[in-house]
């Protein structure tokens, strides 16, 4: 009989869990849950005390049966699924399950799978957490009455196949509001004015700040050309000189947030890759001849701790790598949020001995990329700040204040490794107090305020994550639901609400406005916690959500409108002269005639950055030819976007994507560069000779030849909230 069962949840633990216990354990996986409520009802005995009802997950009894047969030859069982409320739900359902073979059932907590993960975890096996599964239960609970109950009522007032859920429609609202927000902004001008000295030694900008004693803040031309006419006559010198120290400490190890929104900004992962990726590097790596090892520590997290031996191989590897001078006298301890789960480790390699180089050959490009980011940040968070001098020179001129200022970079610290964003240095000539100063040129700048940005995945969930709203384990399938279901779509990295999501946000905020609030979402993720922590009752929570749920619920079936029957657009019909309504198809919203069937008119539409509906014109000729029949092709809109049509349709039906006009770039190619849109919504452009070439590009070309080498197009590219046209062939770049 072997000495014990080892249950994971993963097939990829197994593996490398089993390199580890050798002959001693037999290690199994679930493949996930064996249990949820059904797909087929509620599932959820209201009037029971919400009591759930838990059914075998199809195809999942046969994995059960394997399980058994297994726990039958052990001595002992240990259910080593993720150490989290999820992980633990499975935990419970696989042990119901097992309880009758009377084997003793202990909980393992793999934090790292690495040798003394593993081995840890054993020596000091844990029971089962009821508070933690009641937990789990309560939010599995509270997302199933809330979608089980809403989505069918989208279906019902809007189109099958839509969703809301708990969080997902708090995020959509938050996006929603944002777009609503650049919609209502009204830019402001105003003005800044630099003015260049000549010193003694060399050219001194500074920037005009205050006049007559007060702060300049000129709004129009007229205003700015007054106050360069007057600095013109003025005589300048220096009043002060001040020079400071600045420290930067290096930012805290990652947490699942802040892993998501690193590798955003930096990869351009989305949240959803990103988990992914750390999954792999979590669960087990093959290393050649040392097998399968967990390379980072659990991926779900909250907390910011990092156990003792790790801070210290941290540092006894800074202090090799670097040197002493890049080693605090005392380790960087970082406080979590007070909801953290301090249980868990911060995100972080689980030896250091495994430098991303030596791991070259191992990982592919986006894992190696995710590591390298994951090392650095960890080794980082115990290295000497970064110090830089600030210096600051106040200048004098009749009423007229203005200020020069410089950064220089002294010790770089943490940032020799780890460079958070460009840092951008800027030096001073050597000055000093009274020293007087010619005037060489004033530039006067026009500028306009900027409306709020949308959202990117990393904004967004460091929003959520601010507000309280999701835990670690949820970020990731937030933003990828609500994506999915085409309630937003991605633009130039941003995310937009599509004319669905604005929509479908519309109604449930007028019907629901307290459900998907943020503060009362978070409340309740607050709850769920003290549940975890025994200061409250799963049931009583449940009892008091479901009272106010139920009756708002029930007032909303018998008033919200129904968006099959339309919602007055404001836009006449260009046939008979009624209003068109908007009304929601297979390919998204667009405009009918109210007096359908009567009048049968439709049109595609779009809003401007005002929101305004603009009409879209009807059957848009390109000038191409259709190659079946010879009738013109003309634009069409479907639910992947705008393409070309037969203008004979019905009786030709040949359609086919929109040219860009631009030439394939692959030698001897006679094809040109199609606009696509993915299953997932996003953006690329193929060759029209597709398969026969295999072209594709991710970023958008631009029909513009490159000044430099004469290359058919340029691409745009976006790097640090700045756009560039970049040429694919030569590197030339150009801001836009």
């Amino acid at each position: 009989m072997k000495k014990g069962l080892i249950i994971v949840e993963s097939p990829t633990k197994v593996r490398t869990i089993k390199k580890i216990v050798g002959k001693d354990f037999e290690v199994a996986a679930s493949v996930g849950h064996i249990k949820d409520l059904p797909k087929s009802r509620l599932g959820v005995k209201i009037e029971n005390g919400f009591e759930p009802e838990y059914v075998t997950i199809k195809g999942k009894r046969e994995v059960i049966n394997k399980l058994k047969a297994a726990a039958k030859k052990a001595a002992e069982i240990y259910l080593g699924p993720d150490p989290d409320r999820e992980g633990e739900a499975i935990a419970w359902h696989i042990a119901e399950e097992l309880k009758g073979l009377k084997k003793p059932i202990r909980r393992l907590l793999l934090y790292e799978l690495t040798e003394k993960g593993i081995k840890e975890a054993l020596a000091r096996p844990s029971e089962l957490d009821p508070l933690k599964f009641e937990s789990q239960k309560a939010r599995r609970i509270l997302d199933r009455l809330v979608g089980y109950n809403l989505s069918p009522l989208l279906w019902e007032k809007v189109k099958r196949g839509l969703s809301a859920g708990r969080v997902q429609s708090v995020a959509l609202r938050l996006i929603c509001e944002r777009e609503r927000e650049r919609e209502a902004f009204e830019p402001e001008e105003y003005w800044t004015i630099e003015v260049v000295f000549e010193t003694q030694a060399g050219p001194l900008v500074a920037k005009l700040k205050r006049y007559q004693g007060r702060p300049v803040k000129p709004k129009t031309e007229k205003e700015a050309k007054a106050l360069v006419a007057a600095l013109k006559k003025a005589s300048f010198s220096i009043t002060k000189v001040e020079r400071k120290e600045i420290r930067r400490k290096p930012p805290a190890p990652f947490i699942t947030s802040t892993l998501q929104q690193e590798a955003w900004r930096r990869l351009r992962f989305s949240a959803k890759k990103t988990m992914l990726l750390a999954q792999r590097l979590y669960e087990g790596v093959e290393l050649g001849e040392e097998g399968a090892v967990g390379l980072i520590t659990y991926m779900r997290t909250d907390s910011v701790r990092v156990a003792s031996e790790a801070v210290e191989e941290a540092r006894a590897f800074v202090a090799e790598t670097f040197g002493q001078e890049f080693l605090p006298p005392k380790p960087h301890v970082y406080k979590s949020r007070k909801t953290a789960q301090e249980a868990h480790e911060a995100i972080r390699p689980t030896s250091l001995q495994r430098t991303p180089e030596k791991l070259k050959a191992y990982l592919s490009k986006d894992e190696l990329a995710l590591y390298d980011l994951i090392f650095r940040r960890f080794v980082a968070s115990q290295m000497v700040e970064a110090r830089f001098e600030r210096t600051e020179v106040h200048i004098a001129g009749g009423e007229f204040e203005l200020l020069a200022s410089g950064t220089v970079l002294v010790h770089p610290g943490f940032l020799v490794l780890y460079r958070q964003e460009e840092e951008a240095e800027k030096s001073l000539p050597p000055v000093k107090e009274g020293e007087g100063l010619r005037l060489l040129e004033i530039k006067p700048e026009q500028h306009f305020t900027q409306p709020p940005p949308r959202y990117t995945e990393a904004s967004l969930i460091r929003t959520l994550e601010e507000k309280g709203i999701g835990r670690p384990s949820t970020y990731a399938q937030i933003v990828s639901t609500i994506k999915e279901r085409g309630y937003v779509e991605t633009e130039k990295g941003y995310l937009k609400p599509t004319e669905l999501g604005l929509l479908v946000n519309d109604l449930l905020v007028a019907h629901f406005p307290h459900l998907i609030e943020t503060g009362f979402t978070a409340r309740l993720e607050e709850a769920l916690d003290e549940i975890e922590e025994g200061k409250r009752q799963r049931v009583e929570l449940l009892k008091d959500f479901y009272q106010t749920f139920e009756d708002i619920l029930n007032k909303a079936r018998e008033e919200m409108a129904s968006l099959k029957a339309g919602v007055p657009s404001g836009i006449k019909c260009p046939a008979c002269g009624e209003e068109m309504i908007i009304r929601v198809g297979k390919a998204g919203a667009f405009l009918a005639c109210s007096r359908y069937p009567e009048c049968k008119e439709t049109r595609d539409y779009v809003r401007d950055e005002k929101g305004s509906i603009k009409v879209v014109e009807k059957n848009r000729q390109t000038g191409e030819v259709c190659e079946k029949c010879g009738r013109p092709m003309v634009v069409k809109r479907g639910r992947f976007g705008e393409f070309l049509a037969c203008s004979g349709y019905p009786e030709c039906r040949n359609t086919k994507p929109l040219s860009t006009g631009i030439p394939c770039p692959k030698e001897g190619c006679p094809g040109q560069l199609l606009k696509r849109r993915a299953r997932t919504g996003k953006i690329y452009y193929r060759c029209s000779k597709a398969p026969e070439c295999d072209f594709i590009l991710w970023q958008e070309p631009l029909k513009e030849e490159c000044p430099a080498c004469g290359a058919p197009f340029l691409i745009r590219k976006k790097e640090r909230r700045k756009e560039f046209k970049v040429c694919p062939k030569c590197g030339y770049r150009e801001e836009i």
